[in-house]
């Protein structure tokens, strides 16, 4: 009997492994493309929703719930309390239960969680719903990036990747340019129920779509053939190169959820644009800036096929992209308000040339067997970074009554972020095989 098992077993795994190949070199891999891609968009649009809803001036969810700055920081933050110590327990269940089904889990709870936060009376149930709305979405980049392992060609990884991330940018400036429009007609209530539901119609393609190719793998049976211990990933933490990137990416993560979270609000309290207005301003910098990666991602790759060294290309690709990030500063000093936006969207788009980067600076540093151990060290960094920057933000503006000081502090960091992508990431990062 149990010579049975095995051989079930062992002739499931062939057979889903030997599908997991025909999708790869089939055309329809890209209509999970165009799913990976459509969820990151929604994910982002969930995520920053409240920014859009406390940040309209039409609308009173704030004053219906009686939110000062300080509280919005916090609820702004909160989202990044669970999701960032998620990170590796959400990984494990995509190991373990499927990309399909971890994948449609965690779409629904987020989903459901976004449409509820329509009902919050309080500030401590919103708060509870931010948790959980992070909580739920902890699975979109572990699931997304097992999805590219699975079923796309080596070759096209990375730019698939930096498709599907486009959708993080895009979904931020979709929210903002309906979001700005919507509530300027109907109550911020409305808003979230729909945006909540409404995207729950992604579960079916998707269910549908991965229902021939997921590669379900039988109770009992395991590889740890290229995994290392969990004691031993924390450990990586030690070595120079991989400080380097988690203070690195800590840096870029701080600015980015500055611009994610406050944007809106900046524009319509700091600069008294009207809401329809802060839809436009706050959603171009982001289409922008989804070109400017795209761009970075094949200009740097054509460097380093032309025979320059992967991990110097990389790092003055990052370099230069923190450097224009630091426009962010002149940006809260400024009185012309356009002038400001320019120096704003000027200073997103250095956001984007750095983003690809990020990510192939380590997997250029780093053995390939702990490549996903410190990328998740590394995206660990940058939600600390998400935890800080909008709870900081909404703390210096409601001491000092102004942006100024909060956009001056994301320059420093962002110099700091300089400093240790420059300084501390130079020897690559092997691991000995008895770890």
């Amino acid at each position: 009997m149990v010579a049975e098992t095995l051989t079930r077993d062992e002739t499931s795994v062939a057979q889903q492994a030997q599908a997991s190949s025909v999708l790869s070199e089939s055309r329809k891999r890209w209509s999970l493309l165009v799913l990976l891609f459509a969820a990151m968009l929604i994910s982002y649009a969930h995520r920053s929703a409240l920014s859009v809803a406390v940040g309209a001036r039409s609308s009173s969810m704030s004053a219906d719930l009686h939110l000062s700055e300080a509280s919005i920081g916090l609820l702004l933050s909160g989202f990044f309390w669970i999701y960032a110590f998620m990170q590796l327990p959400a990984g494990w269940l995509v190991d373990r239960f499927g990309v399909k089904r971890a994948y449609s889990l965690g779409f629904l709870f987020w989903s459901l969680t976004s449409a509820l936060t329509g009902f919050a009376n309080s500030f401590a149930t919103l708060l509870g719903m931010r948790i959980a709305l992070g909580a739920g979405q902890a699975i979109s980049f572990p699931a997304s990036s097992r999805a590219v392992a699975n079923w796309f060609p080596q070759r096209e990884r990375g730019t698939v990747t930096g498709i599907y991330l486009t959708g993080v940018r895009l979904g931020t400036a979709l929210i903002s340019l309906v979001g700005g429009v919507f509530l300027a007609r109907y109550s911020w209530k409305l808003f979230f129920v729909i945006i909540g539901l409404l995207p729950l119609i992604w579960l079916l393609p998707w269910w549908m779509f991965l229902k021939r190719w997921e590669p379900t793998v039988p109770s009992g049976t395991k590889d740890n053939s290229n995994q290392i211990s969990f004691w031993s990933s924390l450990a990586l933490l030690k070595r120079r190169s991989v400080f380097g990137i988690f203070l690195g990416f800590f840096a870029y993560d701080y600015a980015w959820f500055v611009f994610i979270t406050w944007l809106p609000r900046y524009l319509t309290k700091e600069r008294a644009f009207t809401d329809s207005e802060m839809a436009i301003y706050s959603a171009a910098p982001f289409v922008l800036m989804s070109a400017i990666i795209v761009a970075s991602g094949l200009l740097s790759d054509w460097f380093v096929r032309t025979g320059r060294e992967e991990r110097f290309v990389r790092k003055i690709f990052i370099l230069v992209g923190l450097a224009v990030g630091c426009l962010i500063v002149p940006a809260g000093i400024v009185g012309d308000k356009m002038t400001a936006v320019w120096l704003l969207t000027i200073s997103l788009c250095g956001l984007g040339i750095c983003s690809p980067n990020t990510w192939t600076l380590t997997q250029a540093v780093c053995h390939k067997k702990i490549v996903g151990s410190v990328s998740g060290i590394q995206n660990f960094g940058g939600n600390l970074g998400g935890i800080l920057a909008p709870a900081l933000t909404g703390f210096i503006v409601h001491a000092t009554h102004s942006f100024a000081l909060a956009l001056g502090l994301v320059g420093v960091v962002l110099v700091i972020g300089m400093l240790a992508y420059w300084f501390l990431i130079h020897e690559p990062v092997e691991i000995a095989e008895n770890e």
